[in-house]
């Protein structure tokens, strides 16, 4: 809200006051209107609120000794004896053109404090004491409402009156009694025991607001004897909560997010900065030269004036709100100094007689007493990060015995500015190597990243040289931790990520021309193993890349094969890196080297050394090397998987090992399933939508090894469909399988031995081609096992039911998997009548023994009448099935499933079989 709010005092009365559309007076308007708090305006009277400035006069039963405003939504509390009073602030819409400012009474809490407010965090001082507290909302209940009540009487209740537990309330002649310093954090904090008792003003409605009390922050001082005065002079002032807010893009401030909030207090000697938002830690503790009258913390700075000087401190706040903004901060995307950086003073400036401090953006208004007694000298600084705007204001002396009271306001050094003499400083450390290079160009940069995270600047031209400075800083940083040897060297990937830097450019600001001794620290290393590990689009030219190679042979020599498959290595010179292999293998062979030897040997053309160098190791020794570098065969490039000349090669000359490392690399987590496939159809030079025979070879060679179901399923379905299509579109595969049918019954699970009545139901319509023949048996096989989910997989088989020999084993396969064996037996007496008995022996078994009798028996019987082709196959069929029911069923049961009408000479024979079972028995 735009208001002022005062507190005055005319005639021994004290009034609160708060001034509303003020700026009205500037513009040339005199007329002023005074009006009450939450009065309800006439639409008369309010039309004359645009042109005139309105005084809101705010009642409390006691005198108002202190007032807080929260930066965020511009409510109002107010410190009065032994209580806290809460004001909402309220817009009224007038009518569509006007909207009024006025308060409403919300709360009170009844507490002996001196205060500070900010988003409903409420800080609390004593003299020695220091309390933080947040309001927060509650669900209105029947018994909310009675657990808050039971918890304020309980708060309100005598604590115990024992002495001992009063210490410092005793005073005798010759002691003081105090008590012991105690920091209490979190809900630990509710152990101080301090009561806070809260009194809600609003009128209770559906919407009134239920507040609770949660304890942040407690700590109490004790009375020391510092440097600067004597114990009881030992007392906290300047408490302030500080807002941080989400970085600003064009929004006005009614919109700004709270991001984190601050507490700064201090003591004489002594400062404390707290971060109170997420989580509740000590960030900083400031140390002071002189005994400190007053302090006022910024985003940036911490400004204290003691009574000589003005005194300027960096602070932590925006290396805190970094890492609450971004959760990258602190990995090896983004960096940020740590917010336990020691802090430093900046300047110091002298003044005669500091009174009161306060800040307004990047201006800091300072008012000054200079007594005539006080002789002391200004002392003009060198330089100043504090420049004076104008000539001090001075008021009229009525004597020379008055006071000379002085209004200074003044600006601070443009961020920009304090940054480049930050950094010009840092320069003087640079050749020591030592860690006050990192901590001036972290307090620099920390001084941009403040600045950025401003709401207040909104300049375009501002914002961009500020962005460029940020970079810059990271830049810097980036050069310290690759060349120091310091224990936080691996900072040098984060902060050259986030200067924008190209790999190039970090090597020509880190490698000297021709200096063949140069030495290379942890940091560099770190930095560029990393880089060249990721799939970056960036292609170093053939200087930089053999550069990068010598570097590596001399500081890290077993990183050199990985760093040779690095697409930004492309133009390395192979001749050069075979050279540096050989060297390396010497003393640290292995398996990986020797691929990336085969790799540069393609590169060279030499195909004799490629052989040469496979020929090392066997076939299954070579396909899990890969594991150790799967870029030997795929690449990144813009996010899409590129295959290798390595890829390519193997897949003309050894297709069986290029499957077999891509399954060993699945196994080990080192490339998905989806990857795999667009590999495979890169390779091929296959679109999206069809599927190479190497693809399929994979999925298959997948099946033998893989172990989670959800992938086996799914591999399961790729194959099946696969099989399908090409059955219906009689197409044969580009290159001949890897594996036979055969081969999958015997190496893989979910391949099945396929039963005779399929085979027998085959030869009837089938294809000539052996290939497709393949495809065929694969597919039975398939169903052949217990392992495919045939409810998923019916939509992938129902265009082949109609196809043929092919399409009726399907159907039946299917059937029988789903315990539909009627169905089953419909389908084969209707198609191929003679491998329904087949079928009834293979799979009418133990509980489905009845299907004999109960539906083969009576289906053959009433089928055999027909005329027709198929009468000798089903007369033939209906013989085997009338054995194997007269063995099976006792005489009476066997005749009566005879059919009353069907010839005695026919039957004749099984009842006689039947009869004659039962007299051997």
């Amino acid at each position: 809200g735009d208001y002022l709010v005062t507190i005055e005092e005319k005639s021994k009365a004290t009034f609160l006051r708060a001034y509303m559309n003020w700026r009205s007076m500037s513009a040339g308007s005199s007329r002023v209107c005074v009006r009450m708090v939450g009065h309800k305006m006439e639409e008369s009277y309010s039309e004359t609120l645009k042109e005139q400035m309105s005084i809101v006069e705010m009642p409390l039963s006691d005198p108002p000794l202190c007032i807080s405003c929260c930066p965020v939504n511009g409510d109002l509390l107010v410190g009065c004896n032994n209580k806290l009073v809460l004001f909402c602030l309220k817009p009224l819409v007038i009518n569509q053109d006007l909207t009024v400012l006025d308060f409403e009474r919300s709360l009170i809490l009844h507490v002996d404090n001196l205060i500070a407010f900010c988003a409903r965090h409420i800080a609390m001082t004593t003299e020695l004491d220091v309390l933080i507290l947040k309001l927060e909302l509650v669900q209105q209940s029947a018994d909310s409402t009675e657990q808050c009540a039971r918890r304020a009487g309980a708060l309100e209740e005598p604590v115990d009156e024992d002495p001992s537990n009063h210490a410092s309330q005793l005073e005798l002649d010759e002691f003081i009694m105090c008590q012991k310093p105690v920091e209490l954090l979190g809900e630990e904090s509710k152990l101080c025991e301090i009561p806070i008792t809260l009194e809600s003003t609003e009128l209770p409605t559906e919407d009134t607001k239920r507040f609770q009390v949660r304890y942040l922050l407690f700590r109490r001082f004790t009375p020391d004897q510092s440097p600067f005065g004597f114990c009881e002079e030992t007392k906290l002032h300047s408490l302030q909560l500080l807002p941080v807010y989400q970085t600003a893009h064009e929004e006005t401030e009614n919109k700004r997010e709270l991001l984190s909030l601050f507490c700064f207090f201090s003591l004489p000697h002594a400062g404390y900065l707290y971060s109170v938002g997420k989580l509740v830690e000590l960030i900083s503790t400031y140390q002071y030269s002189e005994k400190s009258e007053q302090a006022v913390l910024t985003p940036q700075f911490l400004h204290v004036i003691t009574s000589e000087n003005l005194q300027c401190f960096t602070v932590r706040c925006s290396a805190a709100a970094a890492r609450d903004q971004d959760p990258y901060i602190d990995t090896t995307v983004k960096a940020c100094p740590p917010v336990a950086l020691d802090v430093c003073t900046l300047r110091m400036q002298l003044f005669i007689g500091p009174r009161a401090i306060c800040h307004f953006k990047n201006h800091i208004i300072l008012l000054t007493k200079a007594d005539t007694e006080d002789i002391t000298e200004r002392r003009k600084p060198a330089r100043s990060m504090l420049s004076r705007k104008a000539d001090s204001i001075k008021s009229r002396t009525n004597s020379e015995s008055e006071p000379g009271w002085n209004l200074y306001i003044i600006n601070t050094v443009s961020t920009i500015q304090l940054y480049r003499e930050m950094v010009d400083y840092s320069r003087t450390y640079e050749n020591v190597k030592t860690e006050s290079c990192i901590h001036l160009l972290s307090e620099a940069h920390l001084l941009v990243r403040a600045a950025i995270m401003d709401p207040h600047f909104l300049q375009l031209d501002e914002i961009e040289e500020l962005w460029g400075a940020f970079r810059e800083s990271c830049a810097f940083l980036g050069d310290c931790y690759s060349r120091f040897d310091t224990k936080d060297y691996h900072l040098a990937l984060p902060y050259y990520r986030m200067s924008g830097l190209s790999m190039t450019e970090v090597l020509k600001r880190l490698v000297s021309e021709g200096d063949e001794m140069q030495t290379y620290e942890r940091g560099f290393i770190f930095y560029l193993t990393h880089s060249l590990n990721e799939d970056l689009n960036e292609e170093l030219s053939k200087e930089s890349a053999n550069k990068v190679l010598q570097i590596f042979y001399l500081a890290d020599p077993v990183q050199l094969p990985h760093i040779l498959c690095s697409p930004c290595m492309r133009n390395v010179c192979p001749v050069t890196a075979v050279k540096y292999l050989q060297k390396v293998e010497k003393v640290m062979p292995s398996v990986v080297l020797t691929l990336t030897k085969a790799f540069m040997a393609l590169k060279m053309g030499d195909l004799m050394m490629y052989e040469q160098e496979m020929d090392s190791y066997k076939e299954t020794i070579l396909a899990y090397g890969f594991i150790g570098q799967p870029k030997l065969l795929r690449q990144h490039k813009e996010g899409i998987v590129i295959p290798t000349e390595f890829a390519v090669h193997l897949k003309e000359v050894q297709p069986g090992l290029l499957v077999a490392a891509i399954v060993a690399l699945h196994e080990n987590s080192k490339i998905e399933l989806e990857e795999a496939d667009t590999f495979f159809k890169a390779l091929c030079s296959n679109s999206e939508n069809t599927v190479p025979q190497l693809l399929v070879d994979f999925w298959e060679a997948l099946l033998v090894v893989c172990t989670q179901e959800e992938i086996l399923q799914e591999l399961l379905l790729r194959v099946t469909s696969q099989y399908v299509w090409r059955i219906l579109r009689k197409q044969l595969p580009e290159t001949k399988p890897l594996r036979t049918t055969e081969d999958l019954i015997n190496s893989c699970n979910h391949f099945g031995s396929i039963v005779p009545w399929v085979t027998s139901i085959m030869p009837v319509g089938s294809s000539p081609d052996k290939d497709d023949c393949e495809d065929s048996s694969k597919l039975q096989s398939l169903l052949c096992s217990q392992s495919i989910n045939i409810a998923s997989a019916l939509p992938v088989l129902e265009p082949l039911t109609e196809a043929g020999s092919i399409g009726l084993t399907i159907c039946v396969l299917c059937n029988t998997r789903l315990g539909k064996y009627e169905e089953a037996i419909d389908q084969l007496l209707k198609r191929c009548p003679h491998a329904a008995v087949l079928y009834a022996q293979h799979e009418l078994k133990d509980d489905n023994r009845a299907m004999w009798w109960n539906k083969l028996l009576p289906e053959l019987c009433q089928r055999s009448r027909r005329t027709g082709n198929d009468v000798p196959v089903l007369i033939s069929s209906l013989e085997e099935t009338l054995a194997v029911v007269a063995a099976e069923l006792e005489l009476r049961d066997f005749l009566s499933l005879l059919p009353e009408d069907g010839t005695a000479a026919f039957f004749l024979p099984y009842l006689l079989h039947c009869s004659q079972k039962k007299l051997l028995t």
